[in-house]
């Protein structure tokens, strides 16, 4: 089994139904790959991962199966450690250690991704390429807002990849609005 964006597509797909949970998996794709580009790491396998980081999440949504499962799978399917270790870690729960870059990106873009495409939605044109930096930051304040986005998991996200707030939220703002059309919003 090659363990390419194909297979990680192919194992979304097949694990996640729910459109907005694809969606959800495309912007941290996205990310992902921007990251990876950022830093000199391979792309492929940096979108991979942000593919699978929640291919598990429909059918094992709670902390006691969350990660969980998905890391057994993906151990059982031969897909790479450092990979498995990076999903395992995104969540915080597992206290499985964000000890390389994939894996801190992975956790500072995901909680990020579900934040900026509800500030998308509420925008009358509901453009993410539109969605201001000042705009997000007041957003974050309103904790009514996208109430079930971790703020904190945010914050500690952009502190451990090395990047300020209004950077990163920018930075996946940018990568998200290259992709604006399979997020289903306008370009």
């Amino acid at each position: 089994m090659s363990h390419d964006r194909a297979a990680a597509w192919t194992l979304l797909t097949e694990w996640t139904e729910n459109p907005n949970l694809r969606k959800h998996a495309l912007a941290v794709e996205a990310a992902m790959r921007a990251h990876a580009r950022r830093l000199g790491q391979d792309e492929t396998a940096w979108g991979a991962v942000g593919l699978l980081h929640d291919f598990d999440y429909e059918r094992n949504p709670t902390v006691d199966t969350h990660v969980w499962i998905g890391a057994k799978v993906l151990r059982e399917q031969g897909w790479p450690e450092a990979w498995v270790r990076a999903v395992e870690g995104h969540a915080s729960y597992t206290g499985v250690p964000r000890d390389t870059d994939m894996a801190r990106c992975l956790f500072a873009v995901d909680e990020l991704t579900g934040f900026l495409t509800a500030a998308a939605l509420v925008r009358p044109d509901k453009s993410i390429a539109n969605v201001e930096v000042a705009s997000v930051v007041k957003k974050m304040k309103d904790k009514a807002f996208a109430r079930s986005v971790n703020r904190d998991d945010i914050r500690q996200g952009a502190t451990e990849i090395g990047m300020s707030v209004d950077e990163h939220i920018a930075f996946v703002r940018d990568a998200m609005a290259g992709i604006a059309g399979e997020l289903g919003l306008p370009q």
